[in-house]
């Protein structure tokens, strides 16, 4: 196994699939996907687990198949987060400081976002990010990044994500009896931005739709950070289900159907198209019409297109979006769908493929919307990880400068004449002790010839 210290494993629990991409930056700053698993998944309800031994099941499979292709071994992980329990809100937070005229720092900004964190959220909820969107330095407004100016009070508009505590525990768990750790966990359209928007579209304004197999998110980007974001509960699965009433097939055959024939315009098919399905245990092969097939498709993405269309025209950034609508996710890769998307709500519309970002290495097996969050996580984790490296290197320099301006102990130097004359001392001590020494040795023999006449 290769060592995994400078790979990147992004790890997307999605209601159809559960992906799970390695990559690195390589030295043209392309990220290069080396290990790809998928597996499955059937323990996952609308981006909610609803089994845990069945996710965990399906987590090590796509594991042991991205090790198999990549040769490293996944320990770490960045996963996405989903689902119909996500909320956001607005909150404005504020910093007083001590002294105005100093600048203002990195670590300041970091305190008001970390203190974003601390908000009360209703019970059950936890808040998973909290993106800063505008800051207000001294009743001065629209400043993106204060960093390096001075002012006694700053004041930042936070858009605030929250999700259920349980939801995200059982993807915690999940991870954690894959024998994964977590590293961080990021919201999935936000991921998804990152890999198929470009800061040209954030700016001018933007809609991504991330359309799912449960769900479909929606995040709205203008003058390049995010403003909205939200949860519609419908996705690829209910159309999937749709056919399956409506053909009166298998649920196997129905995504079958959708996938290879399906079409978001009815008038774009043929009259006289026709598909065969085998017949359950020696049953008659069961004709469907390729139109009536389109027919159910359209009326659902209708039905789809405008509870999104709704949604953007709430958050109040409709007529501001200048690049329009970008989709992607799994649900969005259906013949004609940008027509409809772009008929529907008279807006430019695309389908957002991950490769932008990509090296040559294995991205035609990439070319598809549903790889969008597994490739927007790497791209997070990246980003994690090298602030991370930013923030060890300053601590590292804050240590040495401490060790640095910590006194030393004061060394007594003395000058070369009296260190002279101490030696000299030495010598003249030594010769007074002896000269004392052969005096006594002289006085108590005369004394002892004395007493030995008298005897």
């Amino acid at each position: 196994m290769i060592d995994s210290q400078e790979f990147i494993v992004g790890l997307d629990i999605g209601t159809t699939k559960i992906c799970v991409l390695v990559g690195r930056k390589n030295e043209h700053e392309k990220i290069e996907i080396v290990g790809i698993g998928k597996s499955d998944s059937h323990g996952v309800m609308r981006g909610v687990v609803s089994n845990i031994d069945k996710t965990v099941d399906a987590i090590k499979k796509a594991v042991k198949e991205a090790e198999d292709s990549s040769g490293v071994e996944i320990r770490n992980v960045y996963v996405g987060i989903a689902g119909q329990h996500i909320r956001s809100m607005q909150h404005r937070g504020q910093l007083l400081r001590n002294n105005a005229e100093t600048e203002i720092t990195v670590d300041e900004i970091k305190k008001l976002v970390q203190d974003m964190r601390r908000l009360a959220v209703p019970a059950g909820d936890r808040i998973i990010d909290s993106l800063p969107q505008e800051f207000i330095v001294d009743n001065e407004l629209g400043i993106k990044d204060p960093v390096g100016m001075c002012g006694a009070k700053v004041e930042a508009d936070f858009h605030i994500i929250t999700g259920q505590v349980s939801a995200i525990q059982n993807i915690r768990k999940c991870i954690e009896k894959a024998g994964l750790n977590l590293v961080e966990m990021f919201l999935e359209p936000h991921a998804s931005s990152c890999a198929v928007l470009s800061a040209d579209e954030k700016e001018a304004g933007v809609a991504l739709v991330d359309i799912g197999g449960g769900t479909s998110d929606i995040a709205i980007f203008q003058d390049g950070i995010i403003r909205h974001t939200c949860v519609i509960p419908f996705g690829g699965n209910i159309i999937t289900e749709d056919i399956k009433d409506g053909c009166q097939v298998m649920r196997a055959h129905a995504e079958l159907l959708k996938v290879r024939f399906g079409s978001a315009l009815e008038q774009e098919t043929q009259d006289n198209q026709v598909v065969s399905i085998p017949g359950l245990r020696g049953r008659e092969p069961r004709e469907i019409s390729v139109r009536n097939l389109s027919r159910i498709i359209q009326a659902r993405m209708e039905e789809m297109i405008e509870m999104i269309d709704a949604e953007i025209m709430s958050s109040g950034y409709k007529h501001k979006l200048i690049a329009g609508i970008v989709l992607t996710g799994g649900g969005s890769y259906m013949k004609h769908l940008v027509q409809l998307v772009q008929f529907k709500t008279g807006m430019d519309a695309r389908i957002g493929l991950p490769t932008e970002h990509l090296a040559s290495v294995k991205v035609d097996q990439l070319k598809h919307p549903m790889f969008s969050t597994g490739v927007g996580l790497i791209l997070k984790g990246i980003e994690d990880w090298e602030e991370k490296d930013r923030e060890q290197a300053v601590l590292s320099e804050k240590r040495k400068e401490e060790i640095l301006s910590q006194p030393q102990p004061r060394k007594i130097e003395m000058p070369v004449m009296e260190i002279e004359e101490l030696e000299e001392k030495k010598p003249r001590k030594n010769f007074f002790n002896e000269i004392t020494k052969r005096i006594k040795e002289v006085f108590s023999e005369e004394v002892d010839e004395n007493f030995g006449g008298k005897n």
